[in-house]
């Protein structure tokens, strides 16, 4: 059974996590993503699928460092607001 709470789903004895993640382009090309309710996860990736995947990851080590150091998991409250996302499509352009 799916139950939501907040940031928070659980689903039997897993619990699903949903963060913010902000993604800018960094100076040097590519780009850097940090996640707020994170202090101090940051990754980047050279494309934006990479940056993103990328974020995946970091966010997965991260929770598991947390959770190896026996310290709380922040969550974040579900959205009372619009977010706006990027999402992008590969499409073939007639020549």
């Amino acid at each position: 059974m799916l139950q939501l709470t907040g940031g928070v789903a659980t689903i039997g004895n897993m619990r699903v996590l949903t963060y913010t993640v902000h993604v800018e382009p960094a100076e040097e090309g590519g780009y850097v993503v940090t996640v707020p309710a994170l202090s101090g996860c940051v990754t980047e990736g050279d494309t934006y699928e990479q940056a993103i995947a990328n974020a995946h990851e970091a966010i997965e080590g991260f929770v598991e460092a947390l959770i190896k150091a026996g310290e709380p998991i922040p969550t974040e409250p579900a959205p009372t607001h619009p977010i706006d996302a990027l999402v992008q499509i590969k499409a073939q352009v007639a020549a």
